[in-house]
């Protein structure tokens, strides 16, 4: 058994870890356990369900439990689970990019700039400290896809020094999320997949792009995928967001 901790800064509720960027970690866990990378354009797909809002600061304690799954747990509180996947799910589909110039327009709709159901989150809040967090404003474009530009500085940087996979899954989050908010709802990261084939470098300028797939009662289903400079796929994600407010 080993150990995860969350640092303070890497929140999405003000007391809980963002939800992509903590499913990146036990993921990266996952696949190093299974002897796999966490890069790369053939890693497999991870799949990671949150059980419990991921603590900060605490440790949980990974486990290997066979078949290419791994637990996060704080004594018999399990927090999350991810497992390998075989192969990708049916609906995993990059969501169609604009250019970066439309979505920079996009920022301007951004909602979270005016209502925000977490301001200081660590991905899209608007509160956060200066060059602290990945500052990503999602707005709406026309079709109703969300896309805004991700300049990739030293926030990105994780635990090993560089621009770790954790660090896709984080940028693949919100803006997800910004497809299926509406109103005053609040919405939590409930299951998440994603792959990730190649990572920024600090400085260049990728385009996230997200799409609501569904809506089943208090459950949305979104679709993200960040695009690099050059217009190539990076990353993509799929994931269910649960309603509590």
């Amino acid at each position: 058994m080993t150990a995860l901790t969350i640092a303070n800064r890497y929140n999405g509720p003000p007391d809980s870890g963002n939800g992509g960027y903590v499913a990146g970690r036990l993921a990266e866990a996952a696949l190093a356990a299974a002897g796999l990378s966490a890069v790369g354009p053939d890693v497999p797909w991870v799949e990671v369900t949150l059980r419990q809002p991921p603590p900060l600061g605490e440790p949980m304690t990974l486990e290997e439990i066979g078949d290419g799954v791994m637990t996060a747990a704080q004594g018999e509180t399990l927090i999350a689970s991810a497992r390998v996947l075989a192969e990708a799910p049916v609906a995993a589909e990059a969501v169609p990019a604009v250019s970066p110039d439309l979505a920079r327009q996009a920022e301007d709709a951004y909602l979270g700039l005016t209502t925000h159901p977490f301001p200081t989150c660590w991905v899209c809040g608007p509160a956060r400290p200066e060059h602290d967090g990945y500052d990503l404003r999602p707005g709406l474009v026309d079709d109703g896809r969300t896309a805004c530009t991700w300049t990739v500085d030293s926030s990105a940087v994780g635990h090993k020094g560089q621009v770790g996979a954790a660090a896709l899954w984080a940028a693949l989050d919100c803006p997800g999320a910004w497809t299926a908010l509406q109103g005053d709802a609040v919405i939590v990261l409930g299951r998440i997949a994603a792959q990730v084939s190649a990572v920024p470098r600090v400085g260049d300028t990728c385009v996230v792009m997200g799409r609501l797939v569904g809506v089943d009662g208090r459950k949305s289903f979104t679709a993200t995928t960040v695009y690099g400079p050059d217009s190539a796929v990076l990353a993509q994600a799929l994931a269910t967001w649960i309603q509590i407010g």
